[in-house]
């Protein structure tokens, strides 16, 4: 396929994602199923244009003066990966399943660029509704914080230091990622390796010998950094309460050493499926699964005993839009206060696991002060016996807030992180 048929592609799957509601990479998964001539890079390219377009989508239509696939295609390539408008005019011509030629306006808007006198939601890229939350998380540079989590994340791995550390698992990849200059280290997770966006986003990690071998998972390094904050040490013991498939708890098994006990739960029984396959490539031998019981409290002889316990809630996962550029778009006011009401139920499914001076970690891959902050200071008014501790940064370029420190892709180069760290008395 040419550039132009790449183009029409991206339009035509961004054009059935405005009638049928779903994830993006179902609807690019969709196309491919029905056009099984494009190959692997056209299958590439077509996917960088669709999440591309999203990405950049509103601040794309003001630049075009229009709200179209179409205008949202071209703004991408014009001004997320910086091609000329005259390249991307000399890629629809002889190619006769390109997009329709360029009108004059369309070249001027190309040629051009009003987003200066945008206002912050548009050359932020984030939904107008959420104004009045960035404009509180981050006040004057809520347009350069929402574009940052527009811009294609990197991959980041955290090497499993029950198997490898991160020197080795550099070397077992060479040959798969050929990086160059120094070792891509995450400059604040120790354990973390940081793979560039244009490598990253076609490196078939699952494949690798070190995968298989457990040496690293995938995580981002604002996720690895929310895991050390927890303060776990060998011999503790841990609930992780929203286990998930069980990332964070592979990164707390690794800090504790094996040593103690992890007791990983999930309301959600069917999110827990995964781990146990993990936990056993990871070499991980002190996590004890606890599944959500009909007629009985899975947790309940946990009561009062838990030195930690990680609570990774429920949020609308506004920091991870640079991974899910679609979901930002489809996040509404009710989802957002669904998640609300389920974060203080898992606060206060964790809140009696502690034991005196133990600790209570709250983490969301968040950055709405609705969920971070505020959900804290509600918790804290009902539970006055957990007081918030202040985390030491070490350097970390962290929002810092009276509850709790929010990372983000701006300041710390990952994913949008809140992390609190409470205390029982």
């Amino acid at each position: 396929m040419r550039n132009g048929a790449r183009q029409q592609a991206a339009i035509e799957i961004l054009t059935s994602l405005e009638t049928q509601r779903q994830p993006a990479a179902d609807a690019v998964k969709a196309w491919m199923l029905t056009h099984r001539f494009a190959g692997s890079k056209d299958r590439a390219e077509i996917g960088d244009l669709v999440f591309g377009a999203l990405r950049w989508k509103q601040s794309s239509a003001w630049r075009m003066g229009e709200d179209t696939p179409r205008a949202w295609v071209w703004g991408a390539l014009r001004w997320g990966f910086g091609q000329s408008a005259q390249w991307i005019e000399q890629s629809l011509v002889d190619d006769p399943h390109a997009p329709s030629p360029m009108t004059d306006a369309e070249r001027a808007a190309l040629n051009g660029d009003n987003i200066a006198d945008a206002p912050a939601h548009v050359r932020g890229d984030f939904p107008e509704w959420l104004s009045t939350s960035f404009a509180r998380a981050f006040g004057d540079a809520a347009a350069e914080e929402g574009a940052a989590l527009a811009v294609p994340a990197s991959l980041d791995l955290r090497a499993n230091t029950l198997k490898a550390d991160r020197e080795k698992l550099v070397e077992a990849l060479a040959e798969s990622v050929k990086l160059k200059g120094a070792p891509p280290f995450t400059p604040y997770a120790p354990d973390g390796v940081r793979i560039p966006w244009s490598l990253g986003r076609t490196f078939p990690w699952a494949t690798e010998q070190a995968f298989v071998k457990g040496w690293f998972e995938v995580q981002d390094e604002g996720s690895q950094l929310a895991a050390r904050f927890a303060g776990v040490k060998p011999g503790m013991q841990v609930a992780d309460i929203c286990a998930g498939a069980g990332g964070k708890t592979l990164a707390l098994a690794a800090l504790m050493e094996n040593k103690g006990q992890i007791f990983a739960h999930d309301v959600e029984g069917r999110r827990l499926a995964p781990m146990k396959e993990r936990l056993d490539r990871a070499g991980v031998r002190n996590v004890q699964i606890r599944a959500p019981m009909r007629t009985k409290d899975a947790l309940a002889d946990l009561r009062d005993r838990m030195d930690v316990v990680f609570v990774d809630a429920p949020c609308s996962g506004s920091g991870t839009w640079r991974r899910s550029p679609d979901s930002k778009w489809r996040l509404r006011p009710n989802a957002l206060a669904k998640r609300l009401e389920e974060q203080q139920q898992a606060l206060a499914l964790a809140a009696p696991l502690v034991k005196s001076g133990g600790r209570l970690i709250y983490v969301t891959c968040s950055v709405l002060p609705e969920e971070n902050e505020d959900a804290v200071a509600t918790f804290l008014g009902s539970y006055t016996d957990f007081t918030p501790v202040g985390l030491a940064l070490d350097g970390l370029p962290a929002y810092e807030h009276d509850i709790g420190v929010q990372m983000t892709p701006l300041k710390t180069g990952c994913d949008g992180f809140y992390v609190a760290v409470l205390q029982r008395a």
